[in-house]
């Protein structure tokens, strides 16, 4: 029984300072980023560019789409969302991959913003969810999900919604109709991918998931589904070459 004791000791010793040592790294990380500014004055640059969409401009379809394939859960969760965490965990393992993430929208946002191009993603991962829980002890969740449409990338050199909009449909934002608002949710998982400049397929089999999403969350009906699927054909037609 000593020895279990010692055992298990030793083991949240490990533990403690693995994570202390995961928060300095993470916090030095963030604070390197925000290079002696407060979020707050990086967010104001941020809303400043004259492309940036409020969220009240934001077609409510495409809020749904968003947050049914990107995080269902986020209006109920905070910085994380341990759910996903775990069935990630569990599907990563029981695959032997890596084809699931925990990551929620709030920490894709300080993902968006300040660590893109970090290399090392054990302090990148520390970074985000201290950056997320930044996040969301300072800003609403609809400013969140508004950041992140505004920062994420779209493919063919768009970053965030309104530039993706106009390039690849023409319009606006608060234009954008049922079956673009499924599309435009789907990109940004893989915009190298799901492009659909670059493989208009992939597109429609990512937006297909998207409206698969949106069912189960019960976002739109079974008969609104099937008038989207059905319409596919005719709407890809306007990305052919």
């Amino acid at each position: 029984m000593k020895i279990l004791r010692n055992v298990f000791l030793v083991i949240l010793i490990i533990i403690l300072i693995t994570g202390i040592a995961l928060y300095v790294s993470g916090n030095n990380m963030y604070e390197d980023a925000l290079d002696g500014r407060t979020l707050e004055e990086v967010i104001e640059e941020i809303q400043s560019d004259p492309d940036y969409i409020k969220y009240e401009d934001l077609p409510q379809n495409y809020i749904n789409a968003v947050i049914s394939v990107e995080d269902h859960r986020f209006r109920d969760h905070g910085a994380i969302d341990l759910i996903a965490i775990g069935r990630a965990i569990y599907v990563n393992v029981s695959t032997f991959s890596l084809r699931e993430g925990g990551s929620t929208i709030t920490q894709q946002v300080a993902k968006n913003i300040f660590y893109i191009t970090e290399t090392n993603p054990v302090s990148r991962k520390s970074a985000e969810i201290l950056t997320a829980f930044d996040l969301e002890d300072k800003y609403t969740k609809n400013e969140i999900l508004e950041l992140y449409v505004n920062t994420i990338y779209f493919g063919d050199g768009y970053y965030g919604i309104e530039e993706a909009c106009q390039g690849y449909l023409n319009k606006s934002t608060s234009e954008m109709n049922l079956i673009d608002c499924t599309m435009m949710a789907g990109i940004p998982n893989a915009p190298s991918i799901y492009s659909p400049t670059v493989n208009s397929d992939l597109t429609r089999s990512r937006q297909e998931k998207v409206i698969s999403t949106m069912i189960e969350n019960n976002y739109i009906s079974d008969s609104d589904a099937n008038d989207l699927i059905n319409s596919l054909d005719e709407y890809y037609k306007n990305f052919e070459n």
